[in-house]
């Protein structure tokens, strides 16, 4: 039975529900067993890398089924035609939802996206353990993300630099100046990517102020990307020109019928306005 909820206590029931689903996860499928996945002996796919390749997009095209402030958006599209498609469409890279509860994935879908796509994959989950991190190695992810909101900058550090240690790329994210601040000032050697959510979590409203405004305080060598909201090729070059090299997009994609053709309309509507990127 997957959850709808309420803005206030969002992150914390999914926090909490997702630390109870972690232990039943660990005692089910040990770590040992994890380590026998063929995935953990080849290499990743830099998705810092394939964010600034001049030829591709920028955008990180996401499999996302349904969310807790929505519900359902699209229930049924097929992960392999999905996001083969996204990439022959020329999205730069692929953010898998994996949490089942509230957004209707599973690690599955990520495998299954592994199998058809030669790019990066980013495996989009509520990080709280580190076991998480060799699950998300162990079914094919190159990159993981880590939320400043749920977890303490210490937290942070530890985890991404366990994350590295597995050859995962980390896009950490980040919804205001106080979450950047903290947790760079402790982590940046760990993190890879800074990602800035536009959706305010309290109220789900969405603004790129969030974005143009923290923008000039992300470090140059970390990979800038924006997230949240982003529906039309002008959002893109407004947030390209401020300095973002990736855009994670997923709900304005997934709520047509054939989500891989929307992400072909967006590309060609953005090449169009940007033909000399």
């Amino acid at each position: 039975m997957t959850s709808t909820v309420s803005p206030p206590d969002v992150l914390a029931r999914i926090v909490a529900h997702k630390q109870l689903e972690v232990a039943e996860r660990r005692a089910l499928v040990p770590p040992k067993k994890l380590e026998q996945s063929p995935y953990l002996a080849s290499p990743t796919l830099s998705l810092a890398g394939y964010l600034r390749r001049p030829e591709l997009s920028g955008i990180i095209a996401e499999f996302k089924r349904r969310s807790p402030s929505k519900g359902w958006i699209n229930e049924f599209a097929p992960v392999e035609r999905t996001t083969l498609g996204y990439m022959q469409a020329g999205a730069s890279a692929l953010s898998v939802l994996t949490d089942t509860e509230f957004f209707g994935g599973k690690n599955e879908d990520l495998t299954t996206a592994r199998r058809f796509n030669l790019c990066p994959i980013l495996r989009k989950d509520f990080v709280v353990d580190e076991y998480q991190l060799l699950e998300a190695r162990s079914i094919g992810a190159d990159a993981v993300l880590l939320i400043a909101a749920v977890l303490e900058p210490q937290q942070v550090r530890r985890l991404g630099e366990q994350a590295k240690a597995l050859g995962l790329e980390v896009l950490l994210e980040v919804h205001d100046r106080a979450e950047l601040e903290r947790t760079l000032d402790v982590s940046l050697d760990a993190v890879d990517l800074v990602g800035v959510n536009n959706r305010d979590l309290r109220d789900f409203s969405v603004s790129f102020d969030r974005s143009l405004e923290l923008v000039e305080l992300l470090p140059a060598h970390l990979g800038r990307v924006a997230e949240s909201g982003l529906r039309t090729a002008q959002d893109i070059q407004l947030l390209r020109r401020a300095g973002f090299e990736g855009f994670l997009i997923g709900e304005t994609f997934m709520r047509h019928g054939r989500p891989e053709k929307a992400c072909a309309t967006l590309v060609q509507q953005l090449r169009d306005l940007e033909p000399a990127r």
